[in-house]
């Protein structure tokens, strides 16, 4: 066993294993990230995200005003703000599901950041501190790029760096697929960590990298052993209402898809070029659907 690590309690014969595995889910976010009482854990895989050398030495934790800004389903979204010792502002989220618009909140974050920091100075532009708008997604959103981590900033077509006052950093878990052999950097530790610790329960199974203080930190706080009764709550809380979210979510989407597929059946009928069984298989659709919509159509006349 390694120093400092308790293992996970394993099922008792007979006894089904907990669907609920403390990893780092909605309720680990908040748990790790969010442990406002040593931010350590924070601190270096903030450092890790943003790929910089320099040693994040203190945060400040901020409210969350952005929260009341946005009242639509979250989809399993938690974000925190803070601040580091320097005044660079950081936003993180953490995404569950699937969110085709989540570069969409992304921008709205940081601009309505940037928009604060340039009223509270007096409308003047210049000595800005930066803003870092940190996406840690479980599902892939860029399927073009290989790449499961991402840094953007303004920059040219050739390349060249406009503007890096406010970075967009991404991270798709889906894609990272390195074996435990080929993880060296703290960035890969940390998303190794989320990607496999809510699995691992032989001590022997654990990597010699969890024994560092941050990820062992982090670790710790997820023991539900140690939870209070308040804690082992808000866990269940934190999995019920992340489990709604997602369902609202996939309705939301299910319903956007509807009503594409409704456009796209008018446009071909109106176009009065199809039949109506080549009008649902370009569609995807049923010739019910079709049919359907054309009586709608005719009514409309």
């Amino acid at each position: 066993m390694l120093p400092g690590i308790s293992p996970r309690p394993k099922p008792k014969t007979g006894q089904p294993r907990s669907t609920h595995q403390p990893g780092i889910d909605g309720y680990g976010f908040k748990a790790t990230f969010g442990n406002e009482a040593n931010s350590l854990f924070l601190r270096r895989s903030l450092q890790a995200l943003i790929g910089s050398e320099t040693p994040i030495e203190q945060v400040t934790f901020l409210p969350n005003e952005l929260g009341r800004l946005t009242k639509d389903s979250r989809s399993g979204i938690y974000d925190l703000a803070c601040t580091d010792a320097n005044g660079h502002f950081f936003i993180v989220e953490m995404q569950l599901s699937e969110y085709p618009e989540f570069i969409q909140r992304m921008k709205f974050y940081s601009l309505y950041r940037f928009n604060t920091l340039v009223k509270k100075g007096l409308y003047t532009f210049e000595d800005l501190p930066r803003i870092y708008c940190v996406g840690i997604l479980a599902v892939n959103i860029f399927p073009a790029i290989a790449a499961y981590h991402n840094m953007a900033v303004l920059r040219n077509r050739q390349g060249e760096l406009i503007d890096d006052q406010t970075t967009f950093v991404t991270v798709e878990l889906a894609k990272f697929t390195k074996p435990l052999a080929e993880v060296a950097s703290d960035l890969d530790k940390l998303l190794y960590t989320m990607k496999t610790l809510h699995t691992v329960t032989d001590p022997g199974q654990y990597p010699q990298f969890w024994t560092e203080e941050w990820l062992q930190l982090a670790i710790n706080e997820l023991d539900k052993r140690a939870m209070t009764a308040e804690e082992l709550l808000d866990y269940e809380m934190t999995l019920s209402a992340n489990a709604l979210a997602i369902k609202n979510e996939q309705k939301k989407m299910d319903q956007v898809r509807l009503e594409e597929k409704t456009k796209a059946v008018g446009k071909a009928i109106l176009g009065g070029k199809l039949t109506v069984e080549e009008i649902a298989e370009y569609n995807e659709v049923s010739t019910d659907f079709v049919v359907e919509i054309k009586k709608l159509l005719d009514n409309n006349k």
